[in-house]
């Protein structure tokens, strides 16, 4: 009985079980793919594979979208595994995406025979060098001995620090070569080594800077949620009471229906957000990176306040704005050591008398500005009324994905989100048609929650093929298109900047999402009226066994505010 057990363990495995195995190894129990001509032998081996479930993608991008839905869902990271060539070069604005809004996916490309490379072999394409720019690091294997090795630094260098993106390519007579499977306990790289505890000198600086300011402000970013940091967050802003608002990225972070909750900030952020920022005396940044949507001009972006910056990466730090003290570290670990340092009594200099004016000012703000989703029963469909019922009708507990223009804003301004990762987007890099595919990730990973996509009728189909993915996984996706019959953002800047002149925005009535729901063997529904939004809703949710497309026909001519014109403080905004 030794003796078998023993040759097993000794037995050679082709480089394709070596990376099968090795993904199963690694804790991943899903692989969003599409094959090709170099993965084959990765696909034989997977034919009769129990341990690893397999989704057969519509196209390589939007695989990569569904990794990373997966991953932000999650906080694990997603797999996805294409071919070579025009396979692997459609991984690149899913990688970008990932990349921008530091998100932990591994993505295995195949590749023509090492000695081939460089040959301009039938589809050949140096991904390495392509993707190097947009992740956070890849590798070329060239030998079965180092396969192992390789996958466990990748997912090792892909979640640790500020997570990202890692590429593997796999040539074809590595994975068709032999060698003893042995996966390392841990990966071992010297020259990485990320920082997770904060310097107590820089905390206690911080912590005297917060607990002697008038006006304080705590703003959050995807950090937040990527350290899993949301439990320390919110007792820090609570103990402190110290009002907060987050990036795009930061929303769900802290709960969106507390009360110190101010909404989030930047060009399309909130009126309180922004004026708080504006008049803040001391800015708390918190994993969050003063990239320009978020800042507006530069110059007078929190201009009177000491900035205090945690971040995991230091080369984010004063960045693109100077702070005061810097503070670099995991976000969760850091908030620790700062609560601690908490001093017993804040009551020091009539701290509590302070903030509490403080509060009242900001509150004033949210009373005479606050968002609003009035609908008129005879006017036409408000697209920010759509979002407030979806909300209301799934109590807040729904996963909500985005596209990218203005249906991303209003998803953000009007759906209140509580928990952490139940907001997946595309923040940094703006990726039309991210959003289907995300949500797909996402309810492959919780196929019991509802998973709904706010969705534009331009976005929606830039990756549209993939409701075949759905349809075929039996995944019931909701997917609820503000059809405005526009490419809305880019008109809105047309109608705001370039004199109305609406130069090719204009999308008609074409296609009938309600057919094409239908043809790929989905659900369509439509509301062209206030009164039929509420029951499409209900009657979508109750769908559980395959995508549904709601088809809201909304006013074209709304538009997302407030907004602060590029280039303009925060405190210009328009209001209307």
């Amino acid at each position: 009985m030794k003796q078998k057990k023993d040759d097993k363990k000794n037995k050679e495995l082709t480089g394709a079980e070596i990376f099968l195995e090795s993904l199963v190894k690694e804790g991943v129990d899903t692989v969003f793919g599409y094959p090709g001509g170099v993965v084959l032998p990765i696909y034989d081996a997977l034919y009769n594979y129990k341990k690893l479930r397999h989704i057969l993608v519509r196209h390589e991008q939007g695989g990569v979208h569904m990794a990373d839905g997966y991953a932000r869902a999650t906080g694990k990271p997603g797999v996805s595994l294409v071919t070579s060539g025009p396979g692997a070069t459609n991984t690149v604005t899913g990688l970008a995406t990932a990349y921008m809004d530091s998100i932990p996916i591994v993505v295995f490309t195949g590749q023509v025979p090492t000695g081939l490379i460089g040959n301009d072999a039938f589809q050949e394409a140096d991904i390495v060098g392509i993707t190097r720019p947009c992740t956070k690091h890849n590798y070329l294997v060239k030998d079965i001995k180092d396969l192992a090795r390789i996958i466990k630094e990748a997912f090792y260098i892909a979640t640790t620090g500020r997570p990202g993106p890692v590429l593997v390519d796999l040539p074809k007579d590595v994975l068709t070569a032999t060698h003893k499977f042995h996966y390392p306990a841990k990966a071992s790289i010297p020259s990485y080594q990320p920082t997770y505890k904060g310097h107590p000198g820089q905390i206690k600086r911080a912590m005297d800077l917060i607990v002697n300011a008038k006006r304080p402000v705590i703003y959050a970013g995807g950090g937040a949620v990527n350290s899993n940091a949301s439990k320390e967050l919110t007792a820090f802003a609570k103990k402190l009471k110290i009002p907060v608002t987050t990036t795009l990225m930061g929303l769900g972070a802290f709960p969106g229906t507390d009360p110190l909750f101010m909404g989030m900030l930047g060009m399309h952020g909130t009126y309180t957000a922004n004026m708080a920022i504006t008049n803040t005396d001391c800015l708390i940044a918190i994993g969050s990176r003063f990239d320009d949507r978020v800042t507006g001009q530069v110059e007078k972006f929190a201009s009177n306040a000491k900035i205090v910056h945690i971040d995991i990466d230091p080369t984010s730090i004063s960045k693109n704005v100077e702070v005061d003290v810097p503070i670099v570290g995991d976000v969760s670990e850091v908030l620790k050591d700062m609560i601690k340092a908490i001093p017993a009594k804040t009551k020091q200099k009539g701290r509590e008398k302070v903030i509490k004016e403080w509060l009242s000012e900001v509150t004033t703000w949210e009373r005479t500005h606050s968002l609003k989703c009035d609908q008129p029963k005879d006017a036409r469909i408000r697209p920010q009324y759509v979002v407030d019922r979806l909300y209301k009708l799934t109590k807040g507990e729904a996963i909500i994905s985005t596209e990218v223009g203005q249906n991303q804003m209003w998803a953000a301004q009007y759906y209140k989100f509580d928990k952490p990762r139940t907001f997946l987007t595309s923040g940094g890099l703006g990726t039309m048609g991210y959003g289907l595919p995300a949500a797909i990730g996402a309810q492959v990973a919780f196929p019991k929650k509802t998973v709904i996509d706010i969705a534009g009728d331009g976005s929606i189909q830039m990756n549209i093929q993939e409701l075949a993915t759905a349809v075929d996984e039996k995944l019931p996706v909701k997917i609820a298109i503000l059809n405005n019959r526009f490419l809305g953002m880019v008109r809105q800047w047309q109608e705001l900047f370039f004199d109305k002149r609406y130069s090719h925005t204009c999308l008609g009535k074409k296609p009938d999402f309600v057919k094409i729901a239908d043809a790929y063997g989905g659900v369509g529904l439509r509301a062209s009226k206030p009164a039929e939004v509420d029951k499409i809703i209900k009657e979508a949710l109750k769908i559980n066994d395959r995508p549904v497309i709601m088809d809201f026909v909304v006013d074209p001519k709304e538009g997302v505010y407030p907004m602060v014109p590029a280039g303009q403080p925060l405190n210009k905004m328009l209001l209307v």
